[in-house]
């Protein structure tokens, strides 16, 4: 076993027991809205699983099988490998909560990233044959075979009908990704101009709390004011009725009076 095998193996190894580590779930919480994160994990779960894969070329015995594993692994790392520029744009993004130091750091993990996935075999180097004394080489590295004549089977590079299919959806994802990319990019612009529009609400929260202020003791003093005059227009119209009864009481008293002296 190479030194890059272990070193995949010890990386696959502390990947399954990340979950356990509470500074890292509680790092990787806070980066929720961090979109190199999402894009890295997502890259990064692809990848390990396409070196499970390779691994698994090892044991296969059915040739055909071989060859569409191989075809498979070269496809997905084709899809890796495009998403690594998008992930240096990422990379250079200030993120908030993310020191300076951080930052320069993800440069070299979008490196390291890249360098992973083009180590990852996918059937193009050939592996040593067995010797003329019936020993087979078990190494998994590069190796070259002195008996070997320089030429592929003719369906090596063969294209088929699933690989045809392959393509296509593959073009296919990648036209609708593109399209997904665009939508987060609006998506992201209009959740900065929400945070704006939150901020600039929360300054005027203030403002609109003293208007209230003034509009309730406004009212107030209009309710006093109400009162007073009601009070004030009622003492007016009794002094006023008691001035009216008054004269009619003397209108009365006067008629009464000459009719008295007409009548006598």
């Amino acid at each position: 076993m190479s030194v890059i095998d272990l070193i995949t193996r010890v990386d696959s190894i502390c990947r399954k027991f990340d979950k356990y580590d509470v500074d890292k779930q509680a790092e990787l919480n806070v980066s929720g809205d961090d979109a190199f994160a999402r894009l890295y994990a997502v890259v990064e779960a692809e990848l390990d699983s396409t070196i499970e894969k390779a691994e698994s070329v090892a044991s296969a015995k059915n040739r055909a099988a071989v060859v569409a594993i191989n075809a498979e692994i070269r496809r997905t790392k084709a899809r890796l490998l495009d998403e690594i520029p998008k992930l240096q744009r990422l990379a250079m993004k200030k993120v908030r909560g993310l020191s300076r130091e951080e930052l320069e750091a993800r440069s070299d993990l979008v490196s390291a990233l890249k360098d992973r996935i083009a180590s990852v075999p996918d059937g193009t180097t050939t592996a040593a044959q067995p010797s003329s004394n019936g020993g087979a080489s078990a190494s998994t590295g590069i190796k070259f075979n002195s008996n070997y004549d320089g030429s592929f089977d003719s369906d090596y590079f063969q294209n088929t009908e699933e690989t045809d299919r392959f393509r296509q959806e593959y073009e296919m994802r990648k036209m609708k990704q593109e399209g997904l990319d665009v939508i987060a990019e609006g998506l992201d612009t209009l959740k900065d101009m929400a945070h704006d529009m939150n901020e600039e609400l929360e300054r005027q929260v203030p403002l609109v709390d003293e208007i209230d202020e003034k509009v309730d003791k406004a009212s107030s003093d209009l309710r006093n004011t109400n009162v007073r005059l009601k009070d004030t227009v009622n003492q007016l119209r009794s002094s006023r009725n008691f001035c009216i009864d008054i004269i009619l009481l003397c209108l009365v008293l006067g008629i009464a009076a000459y009719l008295y002296n007409v009548l006598k």
